[in-house]
């Protein structure tokens, strides 16, 4: 039964049977013969079928937010042993400039005041990991937040307001970021992410037909991009570059600066389990702290 409903979790995830079976590794046939053993077990059906078509209905939709809960449940029962606390694991999902900024220093905490405890950080990008949440395969996950409502059993805990600047290299001239725009070559921040959707949504209000050379995702690769002059680029000042590289300048946006928000996705804290909640206390509590005088230095 287990089985079924991890694979009726990837159903959900995928939308479709195929795509389901590829990830978990099953044929399209074999999902389609456990989601028929779930379906005569509870003695209903969990989707609409149209030809070579199925939809969760609305109680497969029930019964998936049940079997997640099952799922995340039976994970933590198999962290557990004789000594529960030896064993217990905590799992983080984060992107790369939490892992890059607050989550060293937070887990080195965590580690020193729970010491019986594991810790596993899974990377990925912030709709990855959120899934990864939802499913109750992370306890919890550092990510960009979405612009969409999470689901009811989820919360947010803010940790920072990231303002995007426009960066050149500066062997380029001018404080014009208008201008710099659109006369140099334009590095984007993958579309596919939230940041870089937030960057797309900028353009296109301020009307600007940018020349693109290349886009991708990684933070850290557009900044090295920059510093070799292949472009400029928007992108959030994360923790990390409270300093810019020497070869790279930061143009501020003005009145135009948006920001993008980043934070921890976890259940409501009646669901946590005691390390959790120390560890988010922690990652908070990092993110908070103040950037040091050489920090807060000039671009």
């Amino acid at each position: 039964m287990l089985r079924e409903l991890k694979t009726l979790i990837a159903v959900a995830q995928e939308g479709t049977f195929a795509a389901a079976g590829s990830r978990i590794g099953l044929t399209q046939a074999a999902v389609s013969a456990q989601m028929q053993r779930l379906e005569a077990e509870f003695g209903f059906a969990l989707f609409d079928r149209e030809g070579r078509t199925a939809r969760l209905n609305a109680t497969g939709q029930q019964v998936l937010v049940q079997a997640q809960e099952v799922v995340r449940l039976y994970h933590n029962l198999s962290t557990m042993a004789a000594d529960p606390a030896a064993n217990v694991r905590v799992n983080i999902g984060a992107i790369a400039s939490v892992q890059r900024s607050w989550l060293p220093d937070a887990l080195a905490r965590f580690h020193a005041e729970c010491a019986a405890c594991r810790t596993r950080v899974i990377p990925g990008v912030s709709m990855e990991l959120l899934n990864l949440v939802d499913a109750g395969e992370l306890d919890i996950a550092a990510i960009i937040r979405p612009p969409f409502s999470f689901q009811s059993d989820l919360r947010w805990t803010a940790l920072a307001q990231e303002p995007f600047r426009l960066i050149a290299p500066r062997s380029v001239k001018g404080k014009d970021w208008a201008a710099l725009l659109s006369d140099q070559p334009f590095i984007r921040y993958d579309r596919a992410s939230f940041g870089g959707r937030q960057v797309d949504r900028f353009l296109r209000r301020m009307h600007f037909t940018v020349r693109e050379v290349c886009e991708l995702d990684e933070l850290e690769a557009i900044v090295r991009l920059v510093e070799n002059g292949v472009g400029v680029a928007i992108v959030p000042q994360t923790a990390t570059y409270r300093r810019w590289p020497a070869r790279v300048r930061a143009v501020d946006l003005g009145h135009h600066t948006f920001h993008r928000d980043v934070g921890l996705v976890h259940r409501a804290p009646q669901h946590l389990s005691e390390p959790v909640k120390v560890l988010l206390e922690l990652i908070e509590a990092q993110a908070r702290k103040k950037p040091s005088a050489r920090d807060r230095l000039g671009q």
